[in-house]
């Protein structure tokens, strides 16, 4: 008997437009001490199956038809009560964003330790040390300090460890992963993953892994299931759909993954035919976002970081000797160069955001100072001194959730930039380069007349990087702008961010875990360890000789993906 049954499953979303089957007609089982993969682009449909599964189902959405089975019982159904005793004793779940499912008023020891109690009915002070040793499993350091403090004072993937570590405490007999290496880097991905195996194989529980990284899906699963469009497409063995893939839309799928062992100039696009409306080569130089304002004649570095530090206070008192700080940088120095992407690899917590938000004059710096063609940022004191910089740097945020106003259409979010900075003459030329806008980030325009809470985590990222664009830019600071993309949309956006680099000489700062995206985008990399810069190098030297010790164990991590190359053949 399979620990977990999902039959005939179909999941709507009626709406006064119609009703949209997110899911249509899904099968498939997951045995005990099994991990199956679930991939496909984003709106395919992976994490509403995860979502019906344990009922967390987002009004209006709804099982129309089909049952899901836990051990033999039926669990569709069932009334909320029920569902409560299913959930986290039975099933934990790791959910995609890990903000908005830790409640920002507890502490992470308060959060834990109910998970604990509830599900394994133990003393509160069993319950904290089991806490500790969850969070001691997932990487998290110093946890006697870090499980006083609230999910806001962790990074993007400190709070991703959080999350497995709630998921993990009722010793459930199925774990549910969404994505849940969207916000790690390799080091804390490969140590996540690997006592997500090891309690498969020891405590003989099953996981549903949702993911697109197929590196992930190729080093730790046993089966892969293939979702396109709300329809499961291929089901098979990981070695099987990896290496042989039957249908056209794996085959493209797989061939589309990051190289990294080499560097190649252009990301191969998904090629089925069904897989992505093709969108048009974009002309940058006749088109609107080429039409930018002069500039002026400067010889130095664009960005210039000098030996910013910044510290968080994380326990507050009036004498100043009582306080308690974490470092977040320390003395970290680098400079980017018009038309360069610079790269920034590390592990979470390492830093990587905080700077990049000093950069963006979100966070002031302690000590040291940004230049931007020669200008102190940090010297400046007013908004209005800043706001010409602000249009001429733009962020794409790591949490794509958090980032854009639930109340506003996407038409407005991706308009406000415009229309706050002044850059059109009318509202009917806004009208224009947002709708061209969406068309270039794979959404459509169709898209401008929905909310965010109607997106996939993917989909949203994607208007997150259309927004960032709509003031035309000099400097795009892109903090994980792939992480919660599959890989047929990040092909198509990091080739649109190429064009424009090349046609415009944009500059970027891109931060991220993923090495083989880094590798195929970035010019050179620096890497970062707990606030410190500890390398800084051109991008082929760091991969084939790096030379700090760090970075060579970040490098050793990298997941190996072994699928098929463009022409068919198997990879090396």
């Amino acid at each position: 008997m399979a620990l977990l049954e999902v039959k005939n499953l179909r999941i709507e979303y009626p709406s006064r437009h119609g009703v949209h089957a997110a899911v249509k007609s899904l099968s498939f089982s997951i045995e005990r001490g099994e991990i199956v993969g679930v991939v496909g682009e984003s709106g395919a449909g992976k994490s509403t199956v995860g979502n019906a599964v344990i009922d967390l189902l987002s009004p209006p959405g709804q099982i129309a038809n089909g049952d899901v089975y836990l051990d033999g019982t039926k669990i569709s159904g069932l009334t909320a009560e029920q569902m409560r005793q299913v959930r986290g004793a039975k099933i934990g779940f790791i959910f995609q964003d890990p903000m908005t499912s830790l409640n920002p008023l507890f502490t992470v020891e308060q959060q834990l330790t109910e998970t604990i109690v509830t599900n394994l009915q133990v003393t509160q002070q069993e319950a904290y040390k089991r806490a500790l040793t969850l969070m001691e499993q997932v990487g998290i350091p110093q946890p006697e300090l870090r499980i006083k403090q609230y999910p806001h004072q962790f990074s993007g993937g400190m709070r991703q460890r959080v999350v497995i570590a709630i998921a993990l405490a009722g010793e459930p007999d199925l774990i549910i992963a969404d994505e849940p290496t969207t916000a790690l880097d390799v080091s804390i991905q490969d140590q996540i993953l690997t006592l997500i195996r090891e309690l498969c194989v020891e405590k003989n529980v099953g996981c549903m892994l949702v993911t697109h990284d197929m590196g992930v899906v190729s080093n730790v699963t046993d089966r892969v299931a293939v979702m396109y469009r709300g329809d499961l497409v291929e089901l098979g063995t990981t070695e099987q759909v990896l290496h042989r893939p039957e249908h056209p839309y794996t085959q493209s799928l797989i061939s589309a993954v990051p190289r990294s062992d080499i560097k190649l100039q252009r990301f191969p696009l998904v090629s089925y035919i069904e897989a992505a409306e093709e969108t048009p080569p974009l002309d940058v130089k006749n088109h609107w976002l080429g039409q930018r304002q002069e500039q002026c004649d400067y010889s130095g570095p664009l960005l210039d970081v000098e030996n910013v530090s910044l510290r968080f206070v994380t326990k507050d008192s009036f004498f100043e000797s009582r306080r308690e700080y974490v470092q977040a940088n320390n003395d970290v120095s680098f400079q980017v160069f018009e038309g360069e992407t610079f790269g920034l690899v590390g592990e979470s917590g390492s830093g990587k955001s905080t700077i990049a938000r000093v950069i963006a004059g979100l966070y002031p710096p302690n000590e040291g100072r940004v230049t931007f063609e020669g200008m102190d940022l940090t010297a400046l004191k007013s908004e209005a001194d800043r706001r010409p910089f602000r249009r001429q740097m733009q962020m794409v945020f790591q949490n794509p959730y958090t980032s854009m106003n639930p109340r506003m259409r996407i038409f407005d979010i991706i308009a406000e930039p415009i229309r706050f900075h002044k850059l059109t003459e009318n509202e009917a030329q806004t009208r224009q380069i947002v709708h061209d806008l969406l068309d270039h980030v794979g959404l459509g325009r169709a898209a401008g007349v929905k909310y965010p809470h109607e997106f996939s985590g993917g989909q949203r990222q994607r208007i997150s990087i259309a927004r960032a664009l709509a003031t035309r830019p000099r400097l795009l600071i892109c903090d994980e702008p792939t992480s919660a993309l599959d890989v047929s949309v990040q092909a198509q956006i990091l080739n649109l961010l190429k064009d424009l680099q090349d046609e415009l000489n944009l500059t970027m700062l891109f931060i991220s875990h993923d090495l083989p995206v880094i590798r195929q985008m970035c010019d050179r990399i620096g890497v970062m360890q707990k606030g410190t810069l500890l390398e800084v190098a051109k991008t082929e030297q760091l991969f084939t000789a790096p030379q700090h010790e760090y970075s060579q164990h970040l490098i050793s991590l990298m997941p190996e993906f072994k699928g098929i190359s463009q022409n068919g053949l198997k990879r090396a």
